[in-house]
């Protein structure tokens, strides 16, 4: 077993909790591993309420994130983002439609953003062994396949990568 180094960590004003359950909701195997409370300390520093969830780690699908509940100080914006990489065309839609829904904001190129403003990448991993072959012409009608979608079609890519 492989032991993950790096452990993302989402900073939200006061929706640290909301968007867990909504993550784990949606992630199998996946599930909140620790919460930690703001104590009068923090309260006093920080304006949230005592007693409030103040951090949580968690898991979606195996692998380890935590979240914040930081204050208004910071927002998400597209510079970083979390890329799910999916088998199957069904995988695909599941997290597309799953981290549109109520409020998120469909972009290019398999990129979105969920209600909660985390950017994410939905992408077939068949995409990225097809954008790395030997053959360019090949993998730049993929690339250009790609930039027309906003979800990915897994099929069209394969389209394109094969038959041009």
């Amino acid at each position: 077993m492989t032991m993950q180094k790096i452990t993302p960590c989402l900073w939200f004003d006061t929706q640290a909790e909301e968007a867990v359950n909504f993550y784990i909701g949606l992630f199998k195997n996946s599930k909140i591993t620790s919460t930690l409370l703001t104590d009068a300390a923090v309260a006093e520093v920080s304006g949230q309420p005592e007693g409030s969830v103040l951090f949580i780690a968690f898991e979606l699908d195996g692998d380890r994130l935590s979240a914040l509940n930081g204050g208004p100080s910071f927002k998400f914006n597209e510079s970083i983002s979390l890329m799910i990489e999916c088998s199957t065309q069904e995988e695909i839609d599941h997290y597309w439609y799953g981290l549109i829904a109520d409020g998120g904001q469909e972009s290019q190129c398999g990129w979105l953003k969920d209600k909660f403003g985390v950017s994410w990448q939905v992408l077939p991993k068949q995409l990225l062994e097809m954008q790395r072959d030997k053959d360019s012409t090949k993998a730049g009608r993929v690339m250009k396949a790609m930039l027309g979608m906003r979800k990915l079609d897994l099929k069209a890519l394969e389209n394109a990568f094969n038959n041009g």
